[in-house]
């Protein structure tokens, strides 16, 4: 089991966002609401793509539940804007070229393939109360039935 240094409980690291479409914002500027981060290892690849498709299908349910989505990888501006239009994401995305909110939410994570070991973002998606507090984790998300199940706990949350 790997140890995280952002775990349930911890308020959330109030890391400057880049945002598509251009805007600069931070994690505490969502204060007052509810907030779905999702990090993500690159724009326009089969998980990625399915897993942010499934949040733009499902977006409706989190408007009603007070949430805003923001999905995150290391991808540039440029490509989270051709990822966006092409998919029609209603929801920001924010480029992490730097790494520096990657690193803010633990999210890079030495990741093994064909053997070889790389440093990459850990597929992961935060929770975050209106207070700025991390109230639900999911970390090496499998995408299949992820995004129902992120809508479903924060209702619950919210019960």
């Amino acid at each position: 089991m790997a140890e995280y240094t952002l775990n349930v409980g911890d308020m959330a690291p109030d890391a400057a966002l880049n945002l598509w479409p251009a805007a600069e914002t931070t994690v505490a500027a969502y204060r007052g609401q509810w907030l779905i981060i999702y990090f993500y290892p690159k724009d326009n690849t089969s998980g990625c793509t399915t897993e942010s498709c499934e949040f733009r299908d499902m977006y409706a349910d989190f408007q009603e539940l007070d949430a805003a989505i923001v999905g995150i990888s290391r991808d540039s501006l440029k490509s989270h804007q051709n990822f966006s239009e092409k998919f029609a994401f209603p929801f920001a995305l924010a480029s992490d070229k730097d790494e520096v909110v990657c690193r803010a939410f633990d999210v890079m994570q030495v990741k093994k393939m064909y053997g070889k070991e790389s440093v990459g973002v850990e597929r992961s998606t935060f929770i975050i109360n209106p207070e700025g507090v991390v109230v639900h984790a999911w970390r090496k998300v499998k995408v299949a039935g992820h995004v129902d199940e992120v809508c479903q706990v924060l209702r619950d949350l919210q019960a």
